[in-house]
């Protein structure tokens, strides 16, 4: 009964929330069936186990969904994130459409911003050149997965996405682990992506099919639609209800000011986890009073923090004047990173219960006897679980709060680089999560005034197909080479 349990509770899971159904409602409701199902005590698995889980996950890593949701709003109201996205279609003009939409979003992504305010304001951009270049208008979303979905997201070292910020706790990792590999991930990704959006336009080119017709007032409407909210607070850390509130400035800020703030990201998280941190005598981390931890335990968050925090800065002193509201933007800013980290939060409460469950030492034994070695049944596992969630980063951290400690210790038998373990998780988290349920593709539709019948089948194909190419790549690699 334990088994059918774990079943009916995922099932449940899934089943509602691809109806738009609040996961803070569903994700203890569907964990007390599972319970009840295994005989569980109820009450203590909802405050002793769920609650307990959910509110490490929040003390972790909220900071970075508060400065991430921060920064990404000042950089929307300031006008940087659409100074980026102009400069790059300048730049590639009509001949490169689908590269410059690309790399638009691959450079604020990668920079820290979140990823739904790069949807409101690359599709816009998206749709002025494609119409431009006669393009159909059913590639943009793709071009905009692969370059705010992918590489960016799971493989680039560096990146301040959360997916890359969850395992550094469980793996004493920092937010560059395996950099080579990463840089391999990203190249297939970013090539055998672009290979197929521009064999989908030469295709659409040789049948004469041109853009079509855009439907107005769609972005509009994606922003007050209140199941695109319930899905998209689950799969990225940006309510998409906030984007409204604040104040836009009227000048649009240079590009240097909009640009550095991006670099600012990256160096100072290169500096703070390569240098900084490991010069630092942080032996007061083992009193009780921080928790009994350790500088490996906490130098991921704390680098990715530092990081966002100084880009928040450099916003607002290089775009003061195109700050109408400082107060409203923070505030908005702030406000549009809880429902997201709750909603997530509670993913991992419901994982942790499942995982206490006796029932699920049967299903730790199949994830562990998967053929193939530790690596691919890491990645099968990462795989499963963002897909049945919907959530790149919750399924991610179920995994981890369940199976972490356990790959930690095959890693250590069998001289594994946590470095390895640590890409291998990200990336595997995000390929089956761009399902169509998840919150990013029905969102990024909803905003592009498009259906899954229009343009999932290019998602799948940039975003799922890619980076499980990737995927076999860093395992194949690292299996044969170590990490690198």
């Amino acid at each position: 009964m334990g088994l059918l349990g774990i079943l009916v509770g995922l099932g449940l899971l899934v089943l509602f929330a691809f109806r738009g159904w609040s996961v803070l409602l569903l994700a203890p409701f569907a964990a007390l069936v599972a319970a009840l199902f295994g005989g569980e005590p109820l009450l203590a698995n909802l405050t002793q186990i769920f609650m307990v889980n959910a509110a490490a996950f929040l003390a972790q890593f909220f900071p970075i969904f508060l400065l991430g949701a921060v920064f990404g709003k000042l950089m929307d109201d300031s006008g940087a994130v659409a100074s980026v996205a102009a400069f790059m279609a300048r730049r590639l003009g009509q001949r490169h459409v689908i590269l410059a939409v690309m790399l638009a979003g691959a450079m604020v992504t990668y920079g820290g911003v979140s990823l739904f305010v790069a949807f409101f304001v690359i599709v816009p951009m998206a749709r002025s050149l494609f119409r431009a270049a006669a393009i159909p208008r059913r590639l943009i979303p793709a071009a905009i997965v692969l370059g705010t979905s992918t590489f960016t997201m799971s493989a680039l070292p560096g990146t301040p996405s959360i997916q890359n910020a969850i395992p550094m706790p469980f793996f004493g990792t920092t937010p560059f682990a395996a950099p080579g590999l990463g840089i391999i991930a990203s190249l297939i990704m970013v090539g055998a992506g672009l290979w197929w959006l521009r064999r989908a336009e030469a295709a659409a080119r040789r049948a004469g099919e041109g853009y079509g017709e855009d439907m107005e007032g769609a972005t509009e409407r994606a922003v007050d639609d209140e199941l695109v909210r319930e899905y998209a607070t689950t799969a990225r850390e940006f309510d998409p209800a906030e984007i409204r509130h604040g104040r836009r400035g009227e000048m649009s800020a240079p590009v240097v000011s909009a640009i550095l703030p991006l670099a600012v990201v990256v160096a100072v998280n290169l500096v703070m986890s390569l240098l900084v941190l490991p010069r630092l005598d942080v032996s007061y981390l083992s009193e009780q009073r921080f928790g009994g931890t350790s500088l490996a335990a906490v130098a991921g968050v704390w680098s990715v923090s530092t990081a966002l925090g100084a880009a928040i800065v450099t916003t607002i002193f290089l775009n003061w004047a195109r700050l109408p509201s400082l107060r409203q933007t923070m505030d908005a800013g702030a406000n549009a990173s809880v429902l997201p980290a709750l909603s997530v939060a509670s993913l991992v409460g419901f994982g942790a219960v499942i995982a206490a469950l006796p029932a699920f030492e049967t299903v730790r034994d199949w994830v562990l006897a998967i053929e193939g070695g530790p690596l691919v049944s890491l990645a099968v596992a990462t795989n499963i679980l963002a897909a049945l969630t919907g959530s790149a980063s919750g399924g991610l951290t179920i995994a981890l709060d369940a199976l972490g400690q356990t790959y930690v210790e095959i890693a250590a038998r069998n001289a594994i680089d946590l470095a390895l373990m640590h890409r291998v998780a990200v990336i595997g988290s995000g390929t089956l999560d761009i399902l169509p349920h998840n919150g990013a593709v029905v969102s990024l539709l909803a905003i592009c005034g498009l259906t899954h019948r229009d343009s999932y089948l290019d998602i799948v194909m940039v975003g799922i197909v890619t980076s499980l190419l990737a995927l076999v790549a860093v395992i194949a690699l690292g299996s044969a080479l170590g990490s690198f």
